[in-house]
């Protein structure tokens, strides 16, 4: 029906008799008072002041109108003061978990300084892990994790996708060729994860497709993966996100659909609205256009 803002701009006039007063105390020009008093009135198809020689005064439906205002301005405030407590009482450390390439990715962004920012009495501790860290035992506060949850005491929300796709440097394919179907990586050099990492969902898929594959080189993260492909070692699948953006690699297969697993943020129930998490939690969520390529690709 209208904007709430203008009430503030009728109020200030109800209480200086002046436009210019008004301006003054509200610190915007006189012509903006006026402009924005102007256009309440238009939406409120009456008028609210009229002007005397010795100033504005209320006409009978601005008084009527004024106790209302003055409630909607006091409820404002109310609310403004709540806020700032609830950012006084969001201090401390929050632990965040997730893979490391995922930490440079974000690093390289202004996200972090914008929730710093908001929140100059919290700090960001990344626990970067390609593992799952169990967050019911309290060895992260909050996750930033693709793949499957089924902990029934975790909450979350989904952030974006990730997408896997199979790359070669550069070097390798000029030196091996590259395969021309997921049949064909049985007849190449393979990187692949270690026994520490043979749950996760490339190491499984890559022993269902090449049972009999020839794996050159083992790693522990996804990071060592991607290095030891960018070195031309062998050819393995990766996250989208962070092989696209390597110059020296070729997607040479995929993406690959039984890869793609959902992003989410998650957090501990009992954590979620303390004033610590809450602020993180709900700061990533108003941020996800931000997040999305940095997570996806």
């Amino acid at each position: 029906m209208f904007d709430w803002n203008d009430l503030k701009y009728f109020l200030a006039v109800a209480h200086h008799h002046s436009t210019l007063a008004a301006g003054r105390a509200l610190q915007v020009n006189q012509s903006t008072v006026q402009r924005r008093l102007a256009e309440l009135e238009r939406r409120l198809g009456r008028p609210l002041v009229q002007r005397h020689p010795t100033g504005y005064r209320l006409t009978e439906f601005g008084e009527a109108l004024l106790p209302y205002a003055q409630s909607v301005a006091q409820a404002v405030a109310a609310l403004e003061q709540q806020l700032e407590s609830a950012q006084l009482e969001a201090v401390g450390v929050i632990r965040v978990t997730c893979p490391e390439p995922l930490v440079y990715r974000i690093t390289q962004t202004t996200l972090l300084d914008r929730f710093h920012a908001r929140y100059p009495g919290l700090r960001v501790e990344f626990v970067m892990s390609d593992k799952y860290l169990d967050l019911m035992k309290g060895e992260a506060d909050v996750a930033l994790r693709s793949g499957d949850t089924v902990d029934n005491e975790l909450v979350g929300r989904k952030i974006g996708d990730s997408l896997w796709a199979v790359y070669a440097s550069r070097k390798y394919i000029e030196r091996c060729g590259q395969p021309d179907g997921i049949e064909a990586l049985g007849q190449h050099d393979l990187v692949g994860f270690d026994e520490t990492m043979a749950n996760h969902r490339a190491a499984q898929w890559l022993r269902d497709v090449a049972p009999h594959g020839r794996v050159v080189a083992r790693n522990n993260s996804v990071l060592g993966l991607l290095y030891s492909v960018k070195a031309g070692v062998g050819i393995a699948p990766l996250p989208t996100a962070i092989a696209d953006a390597e110059p020296e690699l070729v997607r040479v297969l995929g993406p690959i659909p039984e890869l793609a697993r959902i992003w989410r943020i998650l957090t501990r129930a009992d954590l979620r609205h303390t004033p610590r998490v809450s602020a993180f939690f709900d700061f990533m969520i108003e941020e996800i256009d931000t997040l999305r390529p940095i997570i996806t690709g």
